[in-house]
C-alpha cells in the first residue's frame, strides 16, 4: 500500500488529468489540497460551497459566499428516506451555483472513528453522483460550540433544536473555508 502522501499526490495528478480531459471527477477526500485541486477551475477562484451536518433525523445545510469569506445557515432537511433526502439536497445545491460539498466528519474526541463516521462516509459515497467534490471535514465539538452560542444569544430550547444543525453546518463550513483561504490564499 502506498503511503498517504504519495497516494495523495497520485490522486491529485489523476484529478488534474481528468479535468484537463474535460471529465467530471467527483471525489471524496479528507485532504484540503486534494479537495481544492478537484474543484472546477472557476471554483478554485471562489465559488459557492455547501456545508452539511449529517444527523440521524435532520441534515443541516449552510452556504458560503463565492469569495469564501463567511458561511451562513441554509434550510434544514428533515430526513426521511434517502432517495427523498437526496432530491431535497440536490434541489438546494441547484438553487445556488455550488462547486463543492463540505461534509462534517464526526470523529471521537481522541481522533478515532466511531459509528457515526462510518454512516457519514456511507452518506458521502451515496451523494458522490451529484458530481461535486466532497471534503470530509473534522467537526469535533462543532455542535457543542454552536449550542453555547445559541444559549448565550438567549434562544429558547425549542428554537435551538430547530436551528442547531444548520448552524453547526455553517460552523463546519466556516472552519473549512478559513483553512482553504489560509492554505491557498484569499479568493476575493
Amino acid at each position: 500500500q502506498l503511503p498517504y502522501l504519495r497516494h495523495s499526490a497520485l490522486l491529485a495528478r489523476s484529478a488534474q488529468r481528468c479535468r484537463n480531459a474535460g471529465a467530471v471527477f467527483p471525489m471524496i477526500t479528507e485532504g484540503l489540497a486534494l479537495f481544492f485541486n478537484s474543484l472546477p477551475d472557476e471554483g478554485r477562484n471562489g465559488g459557492v460551497l455547501i456545508g452539511l451536518d449529517l444527523g440521524t433525523k435532520t441534515l443541516g445545510t449552510a452556504f458560503c459566499d463565492a469569495g469564501w469569506s463567511f458561511a451562513s445557515p441554509a434550510p434544514l432537511i428533515k430526513r426521511t428516506k434517502f432517495a427523498k433526502d437526496k432530491v431535497a439536497l440536490s434541489d438546494i445545491i441547484a438553487s445556488r451555483q455550488t462547486v463543492g460539498i463540505v461534509l462534517g466528519l464526526p470523529r471521537n474526541l481522541d481522533g478515532s472513528d466511531g459509528p457515526r463516521v462510518q454512516a457519514t462516509r456511507s452518506f458521502a459515497r451515496n451523494i458522490e453522483d451529484l458530481g461535486l467534490p466532497i471534503l470530509l471535514w473534522d467537526e469535533r465539538l462543532s455542535t457543542i460550540a454552536v449550542e453555547r452560542v445559541l444559549i448565550e444569544a438567549d434562544i429558547s430550547r425549542a428554537k435551538r433544536a430547530e436551528r442547531i444543525d444548520s448552524a453547526a453546518a455553517a460552523y463546519i463550513l466556516q472552519s473549512a473555508i478559513d483553512a482553504l483561504a489560509t492554505q491557498f490564499g484569499s479568493t476575493s
